[in-house]
């Protein structure tokens, strides 16, 4: 899972200017979150949606579908890196970065606000569509090849356990909130206390800093985390779901990541040998976009090329 909360210990030193904190940030970092994508909305029903794209005019589409508490600009130093083969899409979930908070939130409504974003964008049959998403991200990219086969190109799942069907849910401890989420005076007292979860060494504080920026909002009362904290509790999680990939289907595991001890890799590497490639980026722990980008970048235009010319 991914999501930001309040530990007890200060992670970096900062300053109230995103300028400032990230200014000693790889050069291909600065290149990348200068490529500014298109902000665009989708009214819903349920509650609007936004999302960004990377539009290279190009005839097939990646999907860059973030994790739990996160947002759309988790992918900012990702998604320009990515071939320029594809334009990329990268939306808000419900109740989520910008998108609009819902009453409840499950897998079905997920898909189906991508899917109306797709619509949105006149994406057409004969356009190929490849969804990339990491932890939460990934468990809805892989939902949606399951349910909708015949739409999808090729999915990667980035760190998003798989469990057994023998796996007790009972004992398994969330790393969601356990309270309401609380308001900050200032900016400088909310960004102090962003942390990924679960917790993880991380040398690349630029980018913490940088997701950071965007993942509070500052309203009447003070500032807060943009995402809906009710979220946690009311999200109906795919326990013991039956995933079935018709597409290609690449698994990316962090080495050093704590969601995926040894039984679940061996349950995903066993369970889906006939269906899933599996590859591991040693050095990294469950934030790999974080962790190691630039590996993981590497590794997805190699699928991709090679998905494009099986295809």
């Amino acid at each position: 899972m991914v999501i930001y909360y309040p530990l007890e210990y200060a992670l970096m030193e900062i300053t109230d200017s995103l300028a400032s904190d990230i200014r000693n940030a790889p050069k291909w970092f600065h290149e990348a979150i200068s490529n500014k994508p298109k902000i665009k909305s989708l009214a819903h029903q349920l509650g609007n949606i936004t999302y960004q794209e990377w539009d290279r005019k190009k005839r097939d589409i990646v999907v860059l579908i973030h994790g739990t508490g996160a947002h759309k600009k988790w992918w900012d130093p990702i998604a320009p890196l990515i071939s320029e083969n594809y334009s990329i899409i990268a939306p808000d979930l419900p109740g989520m970065g910008e998108s609009d908070h819902r009453i409840e939130y499950n897998f079905e409504e997920f898909s189906e606000a991508l899917i109306a974003i797709l619509h949105q964008e006149n994406v057409a049959n004969t356009q190929k569509i490849y969804l990339i998403g990491h932890s939460l991200g990934g468990h809805v990219a892989g939902y949606m090849a399951s349910e909708f086969p015949d739409l999808f190109n090729g999915i990667v799942m980035i760190d998003s356990p798989i469990r057994p069907p023998t796996y007790d849910y009972d004992k398994h401890k969330s790393t969601g909130p356990l309270r309401k989420i609380k308001l900050y005076p200032d900016k400088m007292s909310i960004i102090e206390r962003f942390r990924l979860m679960p917790p993880q060494d991380c040398e690349n504080d630029w980018y913490l800093r940088y997701i950071a920026e965007h993942s509070i909002i500052n309203i009447d009362e003070g500032w807060r985390w943009r995402f809906d904290d009710k979220m946690f509790a009311t999200l109906q999680r795919l326990h013991n779901y039956e995933f079935k990939f018709q597409c290609p289907a690449l698994f990316i595991a962090g080495g050093k990541s704590l969601l995926l001890e040894s039984k679940i890799m061996e349950y995903i590497r066993e369970a889906f040998k006939e269906s899933m490639t599996v590859e591991v980026i040693e050095d990294a722990a469950h934030h790999v976009p974080i962790d190691s980008p630039l590996e993981l970048v590497n590794l997805l235009n190699n699928y991709l090329e090679e998905w494009e010319n099986k295809i």
